[in-house]
Formats: C-alpha cells, sequence, structure tokens
C-alpha cells in the first residue's frame, strides 16, 4: 500500500509502502473490543471500599434475648440490615486486570492501524519537530492539514519543542512509538505517524 508522505505545512514530501501485514487487514471488532477492554480494565484503580460489618466499630453483644420479646431474633448491631451497621456485598479495593495473550494484543494493534489506514485516517509526516514550542504556529500547521482530533506518533524520542507546543491543543495527543496503544488510536480521529515510527513498527512486527 503506498501513501503520500507530507510536511508539517502540508506539502508534498514523497510517498512510503506500506506492510500490508500491518496496515492491510481486515479489522475485526472482536480483537479490537478484547484488547480495549483489557486496556481499560488495566487503568482501574480498584480504590474502592466499602465497610462489612467487621471493619464497623459497633459493639458485638446480642441487642436483647432470645426469647420472650416477641420480637424477631438478633445478635450483633453491626449486621447490614440495621441503620450504621455494615454494607452487604458492598466493594472491596482489588485489582481489575485481566490476562490478554501477547499475540492477541500485537494482532488488536495491527487491526487497529488498518482500521485506521482502511477508513483513509492516516497520515504520515517526514518528521514531527519544530525550530520553536510554538503552539500558534502548530495549530496552523495542523490547520494546513487538516487536523482536529487526532493522536500523533513519533520516533523513540519525541522532539521537546514539538511536545510543548502540542500539550497545550485539545483533542490532540502525541506519543513516541513506543506508547502506540489501541484505545488512544480508536479514541481518536486521525493517525499521525512519521517516518520514523512507521519504519519502528515495520520493524517491531518483522
Amino acid at each position: 500500500m503506498d501513501i503520500k508522505i507530507s510536511t508539517l505545512g502540508g506539502e508534498d514530501a514523497g510517498k512510503v509502502e506500506l506492510s500490508d501485514a500491518i496496515f492491510g487487514l481486515d479489522p475485526r471488532e472482536d480483537i479490537l473490543q478484547r484488547v480495549v477492554r483489557w486496556q481499560l480494565a488495566k487503568k482501574q484503580q480498584g480504590t474502592h471500599q466499602a465497610k462489612g460489618r467487621a471493619d464497623i466499630a459497633r459493639t458485638g453483644a446480642k441487642m436483647y434475648k432470645q426469647k420472650g420479646t416477641g420480637r424477631a431474633r438478633h445478635h450483633s448491631a453491626r449486621a447490614p440490615q440495621f441503620r450504621g451497621g455494615g454494607k452487604a456485598h458492598g466493594p472491596v479495593a482489588r485489582s481489575h486486570e485481566h490476562e490478554l495473550p501477547k499475540k492477541v494484543r500485537a494482532l488488536g494493534l495491527k487491526h487497529a492501524l488498518s482500521a485506521k489506514a482502511k477508513a483513509s485516517s492516516i497520515i504520515i509526516v517526514d518528521d514531527l519537530k519544530l525550530a520553536e514550542a510554538k503552539t500558534k504556529a502548530l495549530v496552523a500547521n495542523f490547520a494546513a492539514l487538516g487536523l482536529s482530533n487526532a493522536l500523533l506518533i513519533g520516533g523513540a524520542e519525541l522532539d521537546a519543542n514539538f511536545k510543548l507546543a502540542a500539550a497545550n491543543i485539545p483533542n490532540i495527543d502525541v506519543l513516541p512509538v513506543q506508547g502506540i496503544n489501541v484505545y488512544d488510536i480508536l479514541r481518536r480521529g486521525t493517525l499521525v505517524l512519521s517516518k520514523a515510527a512507521v519504519d519502528a513498527l515495520e520493524e517491531r512486527f518483522k
């Protein structure tokens, strides 16, 4: 698959051939859903915690005698049915992570890249570099490329000026190539890859 390379200013900078094994697959929603679910579960803090009856500081003495009162049989005031008692079956602090095979994760990334390529929502730029960290100049460059909601993937090291200039622009995310992931690709409208990122991805999946 041949795709043209642009500069940040929107000018033509040649062509690059993208591997069909990475960018030319028929996207499968089930694989994408599994990877996104795994990512979001991994991000959950899991620090929610309710007090059970064992965590309540109330007396454990029997409330009243067993027989002769005409009332129901009760023991501890810490039981969930009483005001001030513990919560029955409440949330407890735990990890929400679950296992997902490495091969499925890798396949998910390929399918996410292929989905963007199939939707013509992928742009290749020669380099993500700026002479000065000026947000106004970068916004003008994005306007020339037609970007308003995008994920930009640079090489192994991001240009400091570019990263600073892009930090305050809404709906724009910038990541190094080792941080590329399915969730961020799918949540943004356009995927912008630098030439270095394309080379790194093809080397990774070789």
